[in-house]
């Protein structure tokens, strides 16, 4: 089994899928070419039919199937897979849309010109020649190629146990490397890549990753990036179209469209309003027109990054050399074919240097005849018939002159017919003087002869010359491929970028930076307002909220950012996603928005949480804290830069676990913090609990359920979670200023503070509390002691029958506005500064009257804006 096991992986690896390193065919390459050479289908000969090449080949040498034989064919004809065309093909041979070719019998073929420098010379004993498989005829064991193939065309193969993927490359630099290589053998690789720049593809496109090619160069393995070329064109005055022009080889184009729509479908790239192929025969031209406003720049990047329009060619330079499969650098490729090279020139130099003797001979037995002409002549009529004739001439000797006896020992391989300075015919002289016609004999074609035979003296000179000399050899080796490279070199058509493009784009170098207003509304709309779109709010003004309400939805959550901030958007399925604020589509002030969950992959059946804004500076990030709180009452302090890096792009495309909950719980709210602030945890009895953040232990994971941060009775839940201003006044100096203040406020006056006071008024916070029957208050923030995690908590609010349960408590400025609406869509809209003031155990007042059936559901705290 072993045995046969690797008699098989060298059958595939020699004779099915790794190219020669020195004609760089695989065995259907080469017997299609040979085929179609000796059946002298070649460039100035007519069109033949595919179907008769492919029997041809697979009748005499390929005893496969004719499929796999007409795609080899095939390829070989296709200018999208070949940098020089082996085939020139007639009729549909398939496209870059992966179309197949037409059948067999419907298309036709030929030799490209190009390939006759394949072939050239088989017929002068070049290579060696194998019989076929059924030994009725012989095939050659490799083509006398003038050019490195191998390079310019490449080869793709996979084999037993290893697979080899080399990639084309430009015909001008391949042979003047291969010209400087012979020139001076000591050149490096790294002298080699500056003449041969980097592979040149087919269907063009723009390389990056240039140390990927100097790795392919010097190790044999390596890889480099192609990217689309494309261009931008306007459409109208704000509208413009990314214009796609080349693809990356090997890159299927109607699937990359399908990929490039699958993309904007399912909301990956947005922005973009249709795509067409108008490609033709011209060449590729793919049009994706954008919609209005959109960074055409960040669109294209988009493209590169999550479709095909930018891939990645590895290489893997694996080749047979001396019959073994060896990964080869630049250098040992081109060594391997001027060696090659070399061996096929000095046999055609023989071969030819023996057909000149032999053509020489006969003329020296010319020249011999027309010098005893006579005696010659008496010898044929004296003899009876032309064998007698023949040994007649053979048997005389004749005497030669001086300069015809340095012409023998020129051209003669051994000395044997010169003694003496007399000359014996050959039998090929004997024969060729007896056919001579009369006509010959005349004095001008004596002296034709005489020239015939200066020229085949020249000629031997000339091949003694190349094969005792490897200076000259080598001149003719250049002449040769220069010959080649001014009638087939083309410029390059893949560019290769000196200047590398940042692998670590940042498109928000794109994006303006302006200050923003994003609101969130109840029923799940998002959307962006420029600031400028706003003015400052005048004292005693109405304000807006910055979106209409309708159908009864409202704004949940508003606040300013800039267009370069992230988002974290968290749901209540403790799940958090990334977001950029300038990914939210800008609406007017009126407008309502998108759907979230047609930016996010967030659940119809998930809700929005909270969401967090990030600092630009990401330094900044390590200095601050993040702490989730569940309606269960348990809490959880991460470092922010755990959350915000953690699987950045998973964040992005389909969100991560931020908080492991126990069934049935929520997260109610998520904050940035510093261990110099405290936590405020609210519940829906009323009960209250604040305690510093610095001595919440620190997770370092997103799968814990956290601590307990407040002890709940019966079905009571936590409803809410802000951050507070650490307070360290001392306890009875905190009594004194809130009974003063609170006598300062009845009285309406602020003279006559201590400073003390003063600074702990500048500095002091109020909660706001609300419950479901519409009854709040606003209470001093330093009514609220500072305590352990874990407990009960204090009384915040006293909840009654009357009141119903409390549904919010957060931390609020005089200039907010509150927006309370109820589960009968009733909705009404509160500035702050007329809620009362009240002590922390008290149970409020009635802000907002509602019939017994009804509820609040929703509590927001906007800031007012204007429009402008």
């Amino acid at each position: 089994m072993r045995k046969s096991y690797l008699d098989y992986a060298m059958s595939v690896i020699v004779a099915r899928s790794v190219p020669d390193i020195r004609d760089g065919l695989k065995p259907v390459h080469r017997r299609i070419l040979y085929s179609m050479n000796e059946s002298n289908y070649v460039f100035n000969k007519p069109y033949r039919k595919s179907a008769r090449i492919v029997g041809d080949v697979m009748g005499k040498y390929h005893p496969h199937g004719d499929a796999a034989i007409y795609d080899a064919m095939v390829r070989m004809a296709q200018d999208f897979s070949m940098r020089l065309e082996l085939i020139d093909g007639q009729g549909n041979f398939g496209s870059m849309d992966g179309d197949p070719p037409a059948a067999m019998r419907y298309t036709e073929a030929r030799l490209a010109k190009i390939a006759n420098y394949l072939v050239d010379d088989l017929d002068k004993e070049t290579v060696d020649f194998n019989a076929n498989y059924d030994e009725t005829a012989f095939e050659p064991v490799v083509l006398p190629a003038k050019y490195p193939n191998i390079l310019i065309n490449g080869a793709v193969g996979i084999a037993v146990g290893m697979a080899t993927s080399i990639p084309p490359h430009n015909l001008r630099e391949v042979i003047d490397a291969t010209i400087a290589l012979i020139e001076n053998n000591n050149l490096s690789v790294s002298d080699l890549n500056k003449i041969i720049k980097g592979p040149d593809f087919p269907t063009g496109g723009i390389i990056l990753n240039k140390e990927g090619i100097k790795s392919t160069y010097e190790t044999g393995r390596g890889s480099c990036t192609i990217r689309s070329k494309t261009s931008f064109e306007d459409i109208n005055k704000d509208k413009k179209a990314i214009i796609i022009h080349e693809i990356p080889f090997q890159v299927n184009k109607s699937r990359l469209l399908e990929k490039i729509a699958e993309t904007v479908n399912n909301k990956i790239i947005e922005g973009v309003s249709d795509i067409r192929d108008e490609s033709d025969r011209k060449g590729v031209r793919i049009v994706i027109e954008l919609k209005r406003d959109v960074e055409h720049e960040i669109i294209l990047n988009k493209l590169f990054k999550f479709t095909p329009l930018q891939s990645t060619f590895s290489s893997n330079i694996l080749a047979l050399n001396d019959g073994k499969p060896e990964q080869l650098n630049l250098k040992q490729i081109l060594n391997a074919f001027i060696v090659f090279r070399k061996k096929i020139i000095t046999k055609r130099t023989i071969f030819n240097l023996n057909q000149s003797r032999k053509k020489a001979h006969v003329l020296i037995g010319f020249v011999i005849s027309n010098l005893n002409l006579d005696k010659i002549l008496n010898l044929i009529r004296k003899s009876k018939n032309t064998s007698e004739a023949k040994k007649a001439l053979m048997n005389e000797k004749w005497r030669l002159g001086e300069d015809i006896i340095e012409l023998v020992k020129l051209i003669e391989n051994n000395e044997e017919n010169l003694v003496s300075s007399k000359y014996s015919l050959s039998e090929e002289q004997s024969k060729a003087i007896l056919e001579l016609r009369l006509h010959r004999l005349t004095s001008l074609e004596r002296e034709e002869i005489k020239t015939d035979l200066n020229k085949v003296i020249k000629e031997i000179n000339n091949y003694l010359e190349i094969l005792n000399s490897d200076e000259i050899l080598f001149k003719k080796m250049k002449e040769e491929m220069n010959i080649i490279k001014e009638e087939f070199s083309t410029e390059r058509k893949s560019i290769i970028l000196e200047n590398q493009p940042d692998e670590n784009y940042d498109e928000i170098k794109y994006i303006q930076k302006e200050d923003i207003v994003i609101t969130l509304s109840h029923r799940g709309y998002i959307k962006r307002v420029p600031l400028k779109n706003y003015k400052s709010q005048k004292r005693g003004g109405k304000g807006r909220t910055g979106m209409a309400t309708r159908d009864n939805d409202f704004v949940s959550q508003i606040f300013v950012v800039s267009t370069h901030t992230k988002l974290l958007i968290f749901s209540s399925f403790g799940k958090v996603y990334s977001l950029n604020s300038y990914d939210i589509p800008e609406g007017s002030l009126q407008s309502r928005g998108k759907p979230i969950i047609n930016i996010l992959p967030i659940k119809n059946d998930e809700i929005v949480s909270a969401v967090v804004p990030l600092p630009i500076n990401e330094e900044e990030w390590n200095k601050l804290y993040i702490m989730f709180a569940t309606s269960f009452g348990m809490i959880r302090k991460n470092k922010l830069i755990d959350v915000a890096k953690s699987g950045q792009q998973s964040l992005r495309e389909s969100g991560k676990t931020a908080i492991k909950l126990n069934k049935d719980d929520k997260l109610i709210g998520v904050n940035l913090c510093r261990d110099v602030e405290d936590t405020f945890l609210s519940t829906t009895d009323g009960k209250c609990l604040r305690f510093p953040i610095a001595k919440i232990r620190l997770h370092q994971g997103l799968m814990s359920k956290g601590v307990k941060g407040i002890k709940l009775k019966d079905k009571n839940k936590v409803i809410s979670m802000c951050t507070l201003i650490h307070s360290k006044i001392d306890i009875s100096i905190r009594k004194e200023f809130l009974k003063y203040s609170s006598g300062m406020r009845k009285d309406n006056k602020t003279n006559g503070e201590n400073s003390d006071f003063i600074e702990l008024r500048k500095q002091e916070e109020f909660i706001f509390s609300i419950t479901s029957k519409g009854i709040g208050k606003r209470s001093s923030a330093y009514e609220y002691r500072i305590a352990n995690r874990g407990g009960y908590g204090i009384t915040g609010i006293i909840k009654t029958n009357k009141s119903g349960d409390v549904i919010n408590s957060f931390p609020v400025e005089n200039d907010d506005e509150i927006i309370l609406v109820t589960n009968g869509g009733k909705i009404i809209r509160i500035p702050v500064k007329d809620v009362r003031i009240a002590g922390r155990s008290t149970k409020g007042v009635s802000i907002f009257k509602i019939p017994d059936t009804e509820e609040i559901v929703s509590v927001t705290k906007v800031k007012l804006l204007d429009y402008e």
